[in-house]
């Protein structure tokens, strides 16, 4: 045997042996890491204990199940969900990286949310979604266990998520059959009995499938327009072929389309196209529609750009009330990032600004007290209208803000801030809210990172938007033909309304 050839084998031996002691932690490195996180949490965490949750007791009982060592894997799913139960979206959302359930296995067909039932689809002969079996369209039970109990176990990162939120999160997930037996826990059987059911729920067939590998599973469901802008990043905002098909006018009715909240300085070409088609609209459209459907999140920078001509001139709004958590007083790198979206405190508003808050705090009713010596006072986000007058109008005409369950972060801050002001109309289902000016945290032994939040965000009617999000005005849910790809019945319902009331 070659020498090159014996040192490849020896260090491949190396890296397999490594990574299997990678794979398990000692009890010692166990506790370290709960105590580095347990501090992290105590010292920096904004919705820690808010919503009653005591991880403590959790992570004490824990510990008591470990001998001598853990799986990676098993330490990473137990922080995942002890996080998920505090209740702070972004550290959900994100989950618990640097492990690896090594899901290889996985069950035919795609599946999809519709209301409160599960579509079972698979692909005809021209690559287009149909429904598996049209008279029995949805899925009843896997294995003898109830859908709605079998999904209420299988995410669990998104158990404080609005109920639309977790429903379409648990649906898409259904495929991952490996994983989620692991959650249930579960032996993986070679075959899985699959109950489909008709729109009764009452008359059922049985199918009996098995289990495929990575190269024959179907992608998750995904939404058209979501589909479409999966592979874009932050830069391709400035490309015309790329803007070019978010703005739109037809009927007189404006349609943007806002696949994620861009930053000005990345996405300048963007900013600068928004500009230009309300410049545009400004006396050719009877009303407009801002879709935020699917929007992640990202900054604020494009929700003050649209106030600039959704808010009169004469008006002040207190949109927004956040308290940090931290220091105090707030050292200034907090206070740069409460800046950079856009929160200011009481004493850097200008009078007009200070009355509004004034006003505001008399009548807010917050769902959470907090510990006036871990939180900083009220940081404000405002909506000047004297700020925003030049050189740009006001929009006096209706504008809709269509948005779903997986409208998030920055996206779900822009629907609830508009929602209420003169003109503008909430449209679609509740958002994945969550606003928490978010900071990633290491454990030291597990290499285990995550996102936290350290900041609370409340809406205007006193609700955080973590875990409850913003409620539409006019609800408007998906159809089976908006799920087939066949149509964007949302939209198209919202555009007929539109038509009939103006």
């Amino acid at each position: 045997m070659k020498l090159k050839t014996l040192l490849l084998i020896i260090f491949s031996l190396n890296a397999v042996i490594l990574k299997a002691q990678n794979n398990w932690l000692t009890k010692k490195q166990v506790t370290e890491d709960i105590k580095f996180l347990t501090n992290t949490l105590n010292k920096k965490s904004s919705y820690v204990y808010l919503n009653g949750y005591n991880f403590n007791s959790d992570f004490e009982n824990y510990l008591t199940t470990i001998k001598d060592s853990t799986r990676l894997e098993d330490f990473g799913l137990f922080i995942t969900k002890t996080l998920a139960k505090i209740g702070d979206r972004h550290s959900s959302l994100a989950t618990i990286r640097g492990f690896d359930l090594k899901e290889t296995l996985f069950l035919p067909f795609m599946y999809a949310p519709q209301n409160e039932k599960v579509v079972v689809l698979n692909f005809d002969q021209n690559k287009e979604f149909e429904i598996l079996i049209p008279k029995f369209p949805f899925l009843k039970n896997i294995d003898g266990i109830d859908i709605q109990d079998f999904l209420s176990k299988t995410r669990p990162e998104d158990i404080k998520a609005p109920k639309e939120t977790y429903f379409t999160m648990a649906v898409r997930d259904i495929r991952d059959i490996q994983k989620n037996y692991l959650l249930l826990n579960k032996s993986l059987p070679k075959e899985v009995k699959l109950t489909l059911s008709d729109s009764t729920l009452q008359n059922d067939t049985i199918l009996v499938v098995p289990i495929i590998d990575k190269l024959k599973r179907l992608r998750p469901w995904d939404e058209k327009f979501e589909r479409a802008y999966v592979r874009v990043k932050d830069e391709d905002f400035n490309k015309p072929e790329i803007i070019e098909k978010l703005f739109s006018i037809k009927n007189d009715i404006a349609y943007i389309r806002l696949p994620e909240m861009a930053d000005s300085d990345e996405a300048p070409f963007l900013f600068d196209k928004l500009n230009l088609f309300m410049q545009s609209i400004q006396n050719s459209s009877k009303a407009m529609i801002i879709d935020v459907r699917s929007n992640s999140g990202g900054t604020r920078d494009v929700m003050y750009e649209f106030a600039k001509y959704l808010v009169h001139p004469d008006s002040v709004y207190v949109v927004n009330a956040t308290r940090q958590r931290g220091p105090l007083p707030l050292p200034n790198d907090y206070k740069k990032s409460l800046k950079n979206r856009f929160l200011f405190p009481f004493s850097k508003l200008d009078n007009r600004e200070q009355k509004k808050a004034t006003d505001f705090l008399e009548n807010f009713e917050p769902v959470y007290e907090l510990n006036e010596k871990k939180y900083s006072e009220y940081y404000f986000g405002l909506l000047n209208g004297k700020k925003f007058t030049k050189p740009t109008f006001y929009y006096n005409r209706p504008v809709y803000i269509l948005a779903n369950e997986k409208t998030f972060s920055a996206a779900s801050v822009f629907v609830s801030a508009f929602k209420g002001l003169p003109n503008i109309k909430i449209v679609g289902v509740t958002t994945d809210g969550s606003s928490g000016n978010s900071e990633w945290v290491d454990l030291p032994n597990s290499k285990l990172f995550g996102k936290i939040s350290t900041m609370v965000s409340f809406q205007k009617d006193g609700q955080i938007l973590d875990g409850y999000g913003t409620e539409p005005d006019i609800k408007i849910e998906r159809d089976i033909n908006q799920i087939l790809w066949q149509s964007d019945t949302q939209l198209e319902k919202l555009k007929d309304l539109i038509l009939t009331e103006n």
